[in-house]
């Protein structure tokens, strides 16, 4: 098992490019597999964690619903978005500037076989790095992603998740709005749920801008920590 994780920060990238990334990444590791299973082989499966925070882009997972982008192709293009269906689960959400956007691109095979538990994992991350700026956060029931205030009028969602996971190997995850611009998502249902309201760790600091290189350390550790991985 080879809980060694390649961490890369991509830095400011177009969606389809770092798309096409995952995916390549992704391929190799399914194509180590594969291999050894015909050749009953032992090749070590590598991992990845790339940072990455995108030009303004909408994405609709696979049983996502397209009326849920309340915009025209016109519409998109007079605010400089992008758009683009999916192959993770989950329905529309929004990317862009001022998010801190994680992809781990895992063989869970090198950790733990369990989806349900490898997505509660990418929520803990997140709710242990809020912690550390005194922000409660929790779980919705039935709903994917990092939330505040859940049970109330004012619950609101900080952070989406979808991912895409065959032969154990994951990729996509999670996007965790920290400075955002959050107009963006008066432009979508988020992630399909009416009257949910999303925000930002700079708003609920009610500070002028947060430090995102801050807030990836702590992703980082909490990541590293939870999962019994170390970095390379």
């Amino acid at each position: 098992m080879n809980k060694k994780i390649k961490l890369q920060d991509l830095g400011k990238k177009d969606y389809k490019e770092t798309w096409d990334y995952q995916e390549e990444l992704f391929k190799g590791i399914v194509d180590v597999k594969i291999q050894n299973r015909k050749e009953s082989t032992l090749v070590e499966t590598p991992n990845y964690f790339l940072f990455v925070e995108h030009p303004h882009v909408y994405t609709l997972g696979k049983s996502g619903d397209i009326s849920n982008l309340l915009l025209s192709e016109k519409q998109l293009q007079d605010k400089g978005a992008t758009f683009y269906k999916i192959n993770r689960g989950g329905d529309i959400t929004y990317h862009g500037p001022g998010q801190i956007v994680g992809y781990p691109i895992l063989d869970l095979e090198n950790f733990f076989t369990d989806i349900h538990k490898y997505l509660r994992f990418l929520e803990e991350v997140i709710i242990l790095t809020l912690a550390e700026y005194n922000i409660t956060s929790t779980r919705s029931e039935g709903e994917t992603g990092v939330w505040l205030d859940v049970g109330t009028p004012f619950a609101r969602k900080i952070c989406a998740m979808g991912v895409r996971a065959s032969r154990w190997v994951t990729m996509h995850g999670f996007a965790l709005n920290v400075n955002a611009n959050l107009g963006y998502f008066d432009n979508i249902i988020p992630c399909g749920i009416k009257g949910k309201a999303v925000t930002s760790l700079q708003v609920e600091l009610g500070v002028e801008s947060v430090n995102e290189e801050e807030v990836k350390e702590k992703i980082q550790k909490h990541f590293k920590q939870l999962f019994e991985a170390e970095y390379c």
